[in-house]
């Protein structure tokens, strides 16, 4: 994912650099003050003699690309990709050596595991998950076959569910009958490897769809799960890269949450478009998707109902407005994304299961992680509903929503077994 990426951000750099090239005049100081700034950052990095004296690149490469603006960006991203590799073809370049060259030179992802290890401070603490296993398996000289059936019990009262937890204990007393019993780390491991797998494999797909414009957003759940939050954080973060933002109350059925929803909206300079009370939550966000159309907006977030008087007349309700937001615009909504209150574990996963049933889902939200000790209970939803984890909520701040990455989830969770349980 990450490599994709960084040959995404190369490609658009390529094809940015190209068609400024063409505009009237050309841009040759720019391209020699670019190319200045890159010889600079080269030498920089070469005389490095020491991990102490290495000069990060991140500082140093963002100054070569600090002068490509939102619009430039804006016009290179609505380019299709056999355009752009044409027009980097016209130019003489070696399209593959082109990308080569600017994936060398761009800052590397931040991967914020101590942010997350925070925000899961009450699963890494003595009586938590992470705290729970540790305690089964630190300060033992040797290991018996028996604890297998120790960690099962933390995997199941910790919401990881029966069928994941019967997947991990099978792993481990794989690797017990394989190995020496007088290392623990042989089965810390074990542990981190198979959750590490569960979460890969349901995540595959876990970057939010942002390539069409607009690209729409729909939010579903229970009360009380964090949707309209979530969507007052979303439009900040989106606001924050320079992306316009309309939300859509779609939840018409309460007043309170169109009244969360403006507030949001009021706070980071969002419009929301909303209906009367009790109007049709349809209509609502067909309007949104229409008028994002007509002004040229990025993003739509779009809010629904979360409790109908029965379970069918809710989910009837949420295929409705489904159908009608695509009559709205042909392949919306693009995102259909399941906001989950991590805090009510195994109920939480018999709420999702009605919504992937009927609805078409494509990830989840999980929020308010930092508020239960059972982390845990990420691996077992992903591994029970196969559906994509693509955000999840560690705290009030909008800074405290984060995408969703499997491996810095283990290493957050479950890494640093030897500092104890309280890491």
């Amino acid at each position: 994912m990450t490599v994709l990426l960084a040959i995404l951000i190369a490609v658009s750099l390529i094809a940015w650099m190209f068609f400024r090239s063409k505009s009237p005049g050309g841009d040759q100081v720019g391209a020699a003050e670019r190319q200045r700034k890159l010889d600079v950052s080269k030498s920089k990095r070469a005389a490095a003699k020491s991990p102490a004296q290495k000069v990060s690149e991140q500082s140093l490469d963002a100054e070569i690309i600090a002068d490509v603006t939102a619009p430039q960006q804006a016009e290179v991203a609505s380019l299709q990709p056999d355009q752009v590799v044409e027009a980097i073809k016209s130019t003489g370049q070696d399209v593959a050596q082109s990308a080569i060259v600017l994936i060398d030179e761009q800052p590397a992802t931040t991967h914020d595991v101590e942010g997350l290890r925070k925000g899961l401070e009450r699963s890494r603490r003595a009586e938590g998950f992470f705290g729970r296993l540790a305690s089964i398996l630190l300060g033992r000289k040797e290991l018996s076959p028996e604890i297998a059936s120790e960690i099962e019990e933390v995997l199941l009262t910790s919401d990881v569910g029966v069928q994941t937890t019967q997947v991990i204990t099978d792993r481990i007393r794989e690797s017990l009958s394989k190995r020496d019993l007088n290392d623990p780390n042989v089965i810390w491991e074990a542990v981190r490897e198979e959750a590490r797998k569960i979460l890969r494999g349901a995540s595959a797909d876990a970057t939010l769809r942002l390539r069409n414009k607009p690209a729409v957003i729909l939010l579903v759940g229970v009360n009380g799960a964090g949707k309209t939050t979530t969507i007052g954080k979303l439009a900040t973060r989106f606001k924050s890269q320079g992306r316009s933002v309309l939300l859509a109350a779609g939840d018409t059925f309460r007043a309170a949450a169109v009244q969360q929803l403006c507030v949001w909206g009021d706070r980071i300079g969002v419009e929301v478009v909303r209906g009367k009370d009790g109007a049709d939550p349809g209509s609502v966000v067909f309007d949104a998707v229409r008028k994002a159309q007509e002004t040229g907006i990025d993003v739509v977030l779009a809010d629904t109902a979360g409790r109908l008087h029965t379970k069918a007349n809710l989910m009837a309700e949420l295929k409705k407005v489904i159908k009608t937001t695509s009559r709205a615009l042909d392949g919306t909504p693009f995102e259909v994304l399941l906001v989950v209150d991590a805090t009510n574990g195994q109920n939480a996963v018999a709420q999702a299961k009605e919504f992937c049933a009927e609805l078409p889902l494509t990830g989840m939200v999980l929020t308010k992680l930092d508020g239960t000790a059972k982390g845990g209970f990420v691996v077992g939803i992903a591994a029970a509903l196969q559906l994509p984890v693509k955000l999840i909520g560690l705290g009030e701040k909008a800074t405290d929503l984060h995408d969703f990455d499997p491996d810095d989830f283990v290493e957050a969770l479950l890494g640093q077994v030897r500092e104890g349980a309280s890491a």
